[in-house]
């Protein structure tokens, strides 16, 4: 033994690992069986006083010290049997388990029996032929699937596709819908012996299955040079309660397994075996017949199909036909594959639902001129080029993988299910197509080149209509796909099978589902329009979003699936309304940045409009000076704000909008977008950025030194000089109220929508940041006081009761627009947050809740209504002002100072003068004449 090695026991809740140290001998008898005999030492857990309660030790342990009390024990003494031969009733290898203690010994323990079989690394021996011609005899076998056999696998690599689809794979059991048998017969899953978990499902086997082990398969060619191959193989029943994955790890032998050995023959594409129970030769009553399928229908997916029968004077328990499957999922089928069409297995798709699924689509698409009218204008997914490649590229654009949401947006919590629409075949085209298509190779198998690409069994288009509103025929595309909804809210339609067309011209898909029924057989009898065992009055309609003006449209998709049976019918269901998130073509990119370079272009407008403006303001006051003075440098300094952010945290947007992280780590469209255009865009907004800046700084400077010299023309009058003490302090105040009204609103609405209650949340690079709601809405206030710029304006213009006009029209009604212009722009086409990159789009940010349809709304309202103010404060109020400016002039600051006093006339000159006080006050009066 190494010193490393020791026995030990581990006890976890729900499982135990007991490990036993064995040392012995082996020896081989003349009778074909090999014996190993061995001692052992091991860690025993040890017995308790009292035998009724055998966990009383628990009480005292906790979930990081689960450990029993053990006793050392080396008495243990194991005996295995093993087969010589490994055949088909000489595979079992039987041990037994026992302690040479005594009875009376703490460490004693019954004596345990062993089951299991040889493993893969044993050689199989083929040799019963007299068994398996018993059971298949004639060939092939006419059982309830063959039928005509069309649709099924006849090439020579069929030993490479059994292997990588059945192969520890979950089989699934059809439910005995068709049984017209006693109870008993129609309740028995077969020839297995099973417990009351599956007697319970009365003959629906829900969650019932079996696992296919020990796939052994010998390829060989007849003497006529047909093609066949020997097959071994091991069924083991799968209970509802066991994990599926331990199942298939499981190596006895007992009546849940069926031990099988057969015969497939290429001519008829059936593997026909003899089937035995347990263990040994005298329970071999059961025949497996196993096909693959190469056409699927809307009620037929499976790859791998087969059934289970009773020998016909054999013997063993009565049972009905048990048949069982393989359901395979399309990216699993081409994963396994690589693409269909070549060799070994090309595939083909035969339209039943088309018919039915053209009459849907006339049913949902009247004649409408704006639906006309919209189809001219945009484009959606069609076929770039009349090839099996452009049809795969359309089959992956059409293929969807993407989070949901129900449509309308629920108030409620919710669960969000996951959305899966995999194409299965596109017009002829079945599965994908690939410029280095070439053939797959399977061991054992001579490999067998297949067609180019797969084809369709059948192409029928549905009817065209005499409206002019039906598209033509040549336009519709025959489709099938599969639907996998997550969700328990959609339990109805978690799994569809789907079979339609596809109308390129508005980008609608039309499908009639089919699911899986798992019903008890009464139940099953009382059932309506079953095809199969399946529900097919399920209409599906899926709508993809355009691929031209993605920019300019939320490109989510709209799914529709409603039942068609009548109410109070028991496989009816509410009708399911989704909108996916935003989705990817696979054009994307290109949409992406397209998107990328129209929104960096409307920067650059806007940017450049605000510099004029705020020129056109720098000219005016320059050419006025007495207005100088009004211009309110809270207003200048809001915008000065607004303009260095960008520059200082190296953010790219204009407009506020939250980073994506919060390490200033470059985003990744940054690493996409290297091309030149988008690099000249980014430096021009950043000088445009920089030149807003300044100009406003520059503005900011001019008014600043017009108060210093007024200041200083009157340094004892303070009072005469606008000052932004009180305009900071009300715009403060405003502001503050309105923060705190917008905070509670913010966490009311947060309350009510259905959003989980995390502290944090997870960037695309997986990084995870805390998440603070009041650091997030103050960011998105501080980017709406930007578009409220004018409010301190305004209310210096109250305070100081001007009698001018401060700000140029141009200026104030061009900076206006031009801060309300992403407002305009996300509520006439709302810009989606972009699916693939962390950060938003940089022209508005939709996430914020500023950008909602009532702040698109609200925000412009107030800002106009704030220019309307400035408007009327600078002309409606200066001709009121200065109509009573005789019985108003003490109240006007710029009209008079309260230390100065009209004098009368000196002289016949009838000249005025002042009385300066506090200058030269011993001298009197004296004449100002730089005022005549």
């Amino acid at each position: 033994m190494g010193q490393y090695v020791s026995p030990e026991v581990k006890v976890w809740p729900g499982s135990t690992e007991l490990k036993i140290l064995f040392e012995g001998v082996y020896t081989e008898n003349d009778d074909g069986e090999s014996v190993l005999c061995m001692v052992g030492n091991a860690l025993l857990p040890r017995r308790g006083g009292d035998a009724g309660n055998p966990w009383d030790w628990a009480k005292n342990t906790d979930r990081d010290n689960f450990q029993p009390p053990v006793t050392k024990d080396d008495n243990i003494l194991l005996v295995l049997r093993y087969p010589t031969t490994l055949a088909l009733t000489t595979r079992a290898v039987r041990g037994e388990l026992t302690s040479t203690s005594g009875k009376s010994d703490a460490a004693y323990f019954d004596a345990v029996h062993l089951l299991s079989q040889l493993g893969a690394y044993s050689n199989y021996k083929f040799g019963s032929e007299k068994l398996v011609n018993k059971a298949c005899t004639p060939h092939p076998y006419r059982d309830d699937i063959l039928g005509g056999g069309r649709g099924l696998y006849k090439g020579n690599s069929f030993c490479g596709i059994l292997d990588r689809f059945t192969s520890e794979d979950l089989l699934t059991v059809v439910p005995n819908w068709r049984c017209n048998a006693t109870d008993a017969t129609c309740r028995r899953l077969g020839p297995f012996e099973t417990d009351k978990a599956v007697d319970a499902t009365d003959g629906a086997f829900t969650d019932v299955s079996i696992v296919m082990q020990d796939v052994r398969c010998e390829p060989r060619n007849a003497p006529d040079g047909e093609s066949s191959a020997r097959v071994s193989a091991v069924f083991r029943a799968v209970p509802p309660w066991e994990h599926k994955y331990t199942a298939g790890k499981r190596s006895g032998l007992s009546g849940m397994t069926l031990s099988a050995e057969g015969v497939w023959r290429a001519s008829a594409g059936q593997l026909c075996m003899v089937g035995c129970l347990g263990v040994g030769d005298k329970a071999c009553h059961s025949r497996v017949c196993l096909y693959v399928q190469t056409t699927f229908t809307a009620t037929r997916r499976s790859i791998t199909v087969g059934q289970i029968t009773r020998i016909d004077g054999g013997g063993g328990v009565a049972h009905f036909p048990l048949t069982i499957k393989r359901t395979v999922h399309p990216t699993e089928l081409w994963n396994r594959f690589g693409v269909s069409g070549g060799a070994p297995l090309s595939m083909a798709y035969n339209y039943t639902k088309v018919k039915q699924a053209g009459e849907f689509l006339r049913r949902s698409e009247p004649f409408d001129f704006g639906t006309v009218l919209a189809k001219s204008l945009l484009s959606y997914p069609r076929v770039a080029a009349a090839d099996a490649m452009g049809l795969s590229n359309l089959a992956d654009d059409l293929t969807l993988h993407v989070p949901a949401v129900p449509d309308p947006f629920p108030r409620e919590r919710f669960e969000r299910p996951f959305f899966q629409l995999e194409v299965l075949s596109l017009g002829s085209l079945v599965g994908r197509n690939s410029l280095a298509a070439q053939s797959t190779p399977f061991s054992g198998m001579p490999g067998e080149r297949g067609m180019g690409r797969a084809s369709s069994a059948s192409s029928s288009q549905p009817e065209s209509s005499s409206t002019s509103s039906q598209p033509a025929e040549a336009s519709l595309l025959n489709v099938s796909a599969e639907l996998s909804l997550s969700g328990e809210p959609y339990a109805n339609v978690s799994s569809l099978f789907l079979e339609g067309v596809y109308n390129p011209v508005n980008g609608r898909m039309y499908l009639i589902g089919c699911r899986s029924i798992h019903a008890s057989r009464q139940a099953f009898s009382t059932l309506k329009g079953v095809e199969d065992g399946m529900d097919c009055s399920i209409e599906m309609r899926v709508e993809y979003p355009p691929t031209t003006a993605r920019w300019l449209i939320n490109p989510t998709a709209k799914v529709h699936i409603a039942s068609t049976r009548d109410a109070g019918d028991p496989l009816r269901f509410n009708t399911t309304a989704l909108q996916t998130l935003p989705i990817l073509y696979r054009e994307q990119r290109q949409d992406i940045l397209s998107r990328r370079s129209v929104e960096g272009i409307l920067r650059i407008a806007t940017l450049a409009a605000a510099i004029a403006a705020e020129f056109s303001q720098l000219m005016y006051i320059k050419a006025n000076t007495d207005v100088m003075p009004y211009v309110s440098l809270v207003m200048l300094g809001v915008q000065a704000v607004g303009y260095s952010v960008p520059l200082i945290t190296g953010a790219e947007a204009l407009f506020a909008r939250i980073a994506a992280g919060s390490d200033g780590a470059v985003p990744p469209s940054y690493e996409v977008d290297k091309s030149t255009l988008y690099w000249t865009i980014d430096c021009i907004v950043k000088i445009l950025i920089l030149a807003a800046f300044l100009l406003t700084l520059r503005l900011a400077q001019k008014v600043w030194r017009s108060r210093i010299r007024l200041l200083t023309r009157s340094p004892l009058e303070p009072g005469r000089v606008p000052s932004d003490r009180k305009v900071l302090l009300y715009s403060s105040g405003a502001h503050l109220v309105g923060f705190t009204v917008i905070l509670l609103a913010h966490y009311v609405s947060v309350y009510s929508r259905p959003v989980r209650d995390e502290g944090s949340y997870m960037d695309a690079r997986g990084r995870t940041h805390a998440l603070r709601e009041w650091a997030v809405t103050l960011e998105e206030y501080i980017g709406m006081a930007q578009d409220f710029f004018l409010l301190p304006q305004v209310i210096g213009n109250v305070v100081w009761r001007i009698n001018c006009k401060p700000l140029k029209k141009s200026y104030y009604a061009g900076v206006t627009a031009v801060r309300l212009l992403p407002h305009l722009y996300d509520y006439i086409k709302a810009p989606a947050i972009n699916p693939y990159f962390a950060e938003e789009y940089e022209f508005v940010n939709t996430s914020l809740d500023f950008y909602s349809r009532f702040g698109d709304v609200a925000i412009p309202l107030v800002a106009v209504a704030l220019a309307a103010a400035v408007y009327v404060q600078q002309r409606w109020n200066y001709k009121i002002i200065s109509k009573t400016v005789k019985t108003q002039q003490k109240k006007l600051q710029h009209l008079g100072s309260r230390v100065y006093e009209r004098l009368p006339s000196m002289s016949s000159a009838n000249f005025e003068a002042e009385l300066v006080s506090g200058v030269n006050e011993g001298v009197g009066l004296r004449r100002d004449t730089s005022l005549s």
